[in-house]
């Protein structure tokens, strides 16, 4: 992998941070960490990787594995004392990319990092701007706008919205969209009462098309 990685550690235990921060650094990783998950909201846009720990003081972790999955493709790792088979499902529900149970062998966790940023760079990145008919989707200022009037959306609105748009003419399971915008926390009442917000919101039902038994996908009418 090559060196100069940027990693954010995300972790309240200072000596166990600081320890890891240091061997980070001897492999080549610009490494730096917080201890707040407000903290880590903030930090993660600077980062190549975040290395999150589920205890922190402020916000639960898997909290804030939601809240950066929900805008961000940086990928995660978690790094927790948590080793139960619930807690490793639950951590990748709310969208990390690999979980690792502490305590941890060194060797372990760098081929893990190793892998995922792997994966990563494999991954297209999403586009920045999305066109469908009179639908114009600006991902970076998450701006939203039909025939040129701009739509007022909330952030999961926007965040089904784009999932959507970004799989043109694909069928999104309900499922999929419940754990990649919700992160699989809600019921499926949450899907439906989005899409009729937005059918609202953006002047016309057939712009979220339903399909029956499987789930919705983008229309263009």
């Amino acid at each position: 992998m090559p060196s100069g990685r940027r990693i954010l550690v995300v972790d309240a235990d200072t000596a166990g941070a600081e320890s890891l921060l240091t061997q980070l650094r001897r492999h080549g990783h610009e490494a730096f960490g917080v201890r707040r998950g407000e903290a880590a909201l903030r930090a993660h846009e600077d980062a190549d990787l975040v290395l999150l720990d589920l205890e922190l003081p402020d916000l639960d972790g898997l909290e804030v594995c939601r809240a950066v999955r929900a805008v961000s493709r940086v990928p995660v790792i978690i790094v927790t004392a948590r080793a139960s088979e619930l807690d490793c499902v639950l951590g990748l529900q709310a969208g990390a990319d690999d979980y690792v149970a502490k305590p941890y062998g060194l060797r372990e966790l760098m081929a893990r990092i190793e892998a995922v940023m792997r994966r990563a760079a494999w991954q297209p990145a999403p586009a920045r701007e999305i066109r469908r008919g009179r639908l114009h989707i600006d991902a970076g200022s998450r701006e939203v706008m039909v025939d040129g009037e701009e739509v007022a959306l909330t952030r999961k609105e926007f965040d089904l919205l784009c999932l959507l748009a970004s799989h043109p003419d694909t069928v999104i399971p309900r499922k999929q969209l419940l754990q990649q915008v919700w992160g699989d926390s809600w019921s499926r009442r949450t899907v439906d009462t989005h899409v009729s917000s937005l059918r609202g919101k953006l002047g016309d039902s057939a712009w979220i098309v339903t399909v029956r038994g499987v789930g919705f996908m983008l229309g263009n009418p």
